[in-house]
């Protein structure tokens, strides 16, 4: 009898062993073409012995290091890394081909031998390994198997951006590090730092130490939706030099493109509090506890505010080596500017006049964008602001950023007509701090308000079809916003990108016919499986 149960028990466990899973290269974003190969077998994961770089390049390096990262990750299989194996060693090979046109574009090819993972540029090699480490499951290295097939892909956008405001609450380092890695994963190209806002000053600008002893703490945060009630805990923090250094080459080594963005004449709260001689009134001004848009903005009327603000971007030009500066430019009020002696001075020396569309005030802040602009461009950059920037009289250089989609996109397309290249971000369905879930009273948390559940994600078209030749071609790419005024944690944060943020990835690299929803729900299974992985919280109702 114990014979018989212990050779049942060894039948069951090598049938347990002999279980053999495939890996499945229909990822998110999916790629544009998988072909079978006929006639092949599928090879086992732990045939291959390694992983090569073909060129002694420190990004090919880096990119065999991430890869064996992340295969050791989800099955336990380390592969030691090394340059230019022979090619009777079974291997994954990672590889530059200058025949692959896309920057951007990769190529995975399972063959009998090796695994090639080749684009025309590191980058692509990078894609290309996300691709591969989303196509594994997550199991023992011995039961996975790589089906023979050749898998293509490009992106659709260059701009493949992601927003995160760092002011309504504080994130440190880690955090954003993490932030990173979840672009990463979604090949994403664009983390948009949103370091200055009412309610907190998150970098340091040596010529302005206050910005940081004073600008970047708040002494307490309101209770709901601004209700007049406290919490009385004094919370904020800041950047050093250092972290932020760090932070872009963490970006750097995973292909992000830091854009920081400092919002100006408006959302300033934070920096009059510590430089009240920058306002129209002198103040004094508190860092903001409530949410919303404030009267207190900078006075275009005093030099001192130029002053500063020229000392804000030659360290934003030195921290940063993004060809742009974001400088905001949206919720402006024209309050005090009209009450302020130098600011009418200077709109009667300027000439500035109200017409049918706007006033005075209006044309002042144009002359401040202006300013602004023409020293960002001395620096060698360029800007980026939110949509007013049409009314601003900016260059055609400028990049609008179109967020307000209840005003349409009539003045947006213009302006890719004149020649201004275009992001898309409409709050709907792009704000990524509004609810995905439908109204509930028991099973949400406190949010901002909006709607924007994960298939109207999915649904947006960034470029409709409607659009003249030469508008199309002035529309960069689409990204999300994470506003954070009800967002005080890293969970909560999680929660509120996961899934849209792998929707957002469909939009960003396919072809609008090649879209699927349906499809796209199937496919989540094995990416929500990698955010269980590493522990991030996600939205799962409706998957």
């Amino acid at each position: 009898m114990k014979t018989l149960i212990l050779s049942l028990f060894m039948v069951f466990s090598l049938s347990l062993r002999a279980q053999t899973v495939e890996a499945d290269f229909h990822v998110i974003p999916l790629p544009d073409a998988i072909t079978e190969v006929k006639g092949a077998d599928a090879m086992p994961l732990t045939r291959l012995e390694c992983i090569c770089y073909d060129v002694n390049d420190e990004r090919m390096i880096r990119n065999a290091q991430f890869l064996a990262q992340y295969v050791e990750q989800q099955t336990g299989y380390r592969l030691p890394v090394q340059i230019n194996v022979s090619s009777l060693v079974p291997a994954i090979l990672l590889e530059l081909n200058k025949k692959i046109t896309a920057p951007e574009g990769y190529v995975i090819e399972v063959g009998k031998k090796a695994v090639r993972i080749q684009g025309s540029t590191p980058q692509g090699v990078f894609y290309g390994i996300q691709a591969f480490r989303k196509a594994l499951p997550q199991a023992k290295a011995d039961s996975i198997a790589l089906p023979p097939v050749r898998v293509a892909a490009a992106p659709r956008f260059a701009y493949r951006g992601l927003h995160l405001d760092v002011c309504r609450h504080f994130f440190g380092v880690d955090f954003v590090k993490q932030y990173l890695d979840m672009m990463a994963l979604h090949q994403m190209n664009t983390f948009h730092w949103h370091i200055s806002d009412d309610q907190g000053w998150r970098f340091e600008v040596p010529a302005y130490p206050r910005l940081t002893q004073v600008g970047a703490w708040r002494e307490g945060t309101v209770i709901g939706r601004n209700t007049g009630l406290y919490d009385h805990v004094r919370h904020g923090g800041f950047y050093t030099e250092e972290q932020i250094r760090d932070i872009v080459r963490y970006a750097r080594d995973r292909y992000i493109t830091i854009i920081p963005e400092v919002d100006m004449p408006g959302h300033m709260t934070a920096a009059l509090a510590a430089y009240p001689e920058m306002g129209c009134t002198g103040g004094p001004y508190e860092v903001e506890q409530n949410w919303g848009v404030f009267d207190d903005v900078l006075c275009p009327g005093r030099e001192e505010t130029y002053r500063f603000v020229f000392a804000v971007i030659d360290r934003l030009a030195q921290l940063f080596p993004a060809q742009y500066i974001h400088i905001g430019g949206d919720e402006s009020p024209r309050t005090r500017w009209q009450d302020c002696q130098r600011c009418q001075e200077v709109i009667r020396r300027e000439g500035l006049k109200d017409d049918s569309h706007h006033s005075a005030e209006d044309e002042l802040q144009g002359l401040f964008t202006r300013r602004v602009e023409q020293y960002v461009q001395s620096k060698g950059k360029r800007i980026i602001g939110w949509d007013e920037l049409i009314d601003c009289g900016v260059d055609s250089t400028a990049t609008i950023m179109n967020w307000r989609s209840w005003r349409g996109t009539e003045d947006v397309y213009r302006a890719a007509e004149r020649g201004h290249d275009i992001i898309k971000v409409p709050n709907n369905p792009l704000y990524l701090d509004y609810y995905q879930t439908p109204d509930s009273l028991w099973n949400r948390p406190l949010l901002i308000g909006g709607y924007c559940p994960l298939d109207s994600v999915y649904a947006y078209e960034p470029a409709p079809a409607s659009l003249s030749a030469k508008a199309r071609q002035h529309i960069l790419g689409v990204q999300a916003n994470l506003w954070t005024e009800y967002i005080p944690s890293k969970e909560l944060a999680e929660y509120q990108l996961m899934p849209r943020i792998a929707a957002l990835a469909e939009v960003q690299w396919l072809q609008p016919g090649r879209k699927d929803y349906e499809a796209f729900r199937r496919r989540l299974t094995r990416l929500t499986a990698l955010y269980r992985l590493f522990g991030w919280k996600y939205c799962s109702e409706g998957l």
